[in-house]
């Protein structure tokens, strides 16, 4: 049954996830109109989100076609190995094993490998081709994001909802200050995508086995609660190791 906090849980998750992949996008995009010019990036943005589309319109009758239990059952194993993957990552960048994920890095990143091609004949097209890669490649996350977090109670549309806002919100800030959106604290938005996604896993795996969780939907708050005492007792630990072993190397 569709509740209030389903909803509210499923637009969100989905919102967060597609934020974070289309700040990382919009990056690569900017690299390209501003260090290359604004055709090929606009070209290889449109030429991906059609590609999108066509897998979009492929998979929604295979979807309609699946067994609710079935869905949920695999799309929640789908989810939990992917929110694990984003949680492993945000609680090793918390705890200093690797660095944390800079926008304005990678935006710098891109604009020097661009420029380095500036004097290729095929210039146009390499930049082209970065701006699709990027739109593309993010936006199956999106996808999948969108799907994992939609489709298990039947609400794709409050998902795509959630894609759609974040879209929209990037693109009006990204062109309003017309460079890379380094003041996101991405780093802390994975986390809690891990945290949601990872939990939103565990219930659909329940819910697809036949279990009957405790006041529904509601249920979700005390997985995500357990998944985050979990990771947020992980970093600690795994802070304190690798301040340890820095000192052991320094004496």
């Amino acid at each position: 049954m569709t509740t209030i906090t389903s909803i509210a849980s499923t637009i969100t998750a989905s919102f967060l996830g597609s934020f974070v992949e289309v700040v990382e996008a919009f990056t690569i995009i900017l690299a390209v109109g501003i260090t290359q010019s604004w055709r090929p990036a606009f070209i290889g943005t449109g030429l991906a989100l059609a590609t999108l589309a066509l897998l979009v319109l492929a998979l929604g009758p295979l979807i309609a076609s699946i067994p609710i239990e079935v869905m949920q059952l695999v799309i929640g194993t789908l989810l939990v190995l992917f929110g694990l993957r984003w949680l492993r990552k945000a609680i090793l960048r918390a705890s200093g094993f690797i660095a944390l994920h800079d926008e304005g890095k990678a935006f710098a990143s891109e604009t020097d490998n661009l420029k380095r091609q500036a004097s290729d004949g095929r210039a146009d097209f390499l930049a082209g081709l970065a701006a699709f890669k990027a739109v593309l490649l993010e936006g199956v996350e999106v996808v999948f994001i969108v799907l994992a977090t939609g489709a298990g109670q039947g609400m794709i549309g409050y998902a795509s909802l959630g894609a759609l806002a974040a879209c929209v919100l990037v693109l009006l800030v990204g062109l309003v200050l017309h460079k890379p959106l380094t003041a996101v604290p991405e780093n802390t938005l994975k986390f809690v995508v891990g945290l949601l996604l990872s939990a939103f896993g565990i219930f659909w795996v329940g819910e697809g086995m036949g279990a009957s969780w405790p006041g529904s939907d509601l249920s979700l708050l005390p997985i995500f609660a357990a998944f985050a005492v979990f990771s947020f007792v992980a970093v600690r630990m795994l802070r304190q190791f690798h301040h340890t072993r820095i000192q052991g190397i320094a004496q």
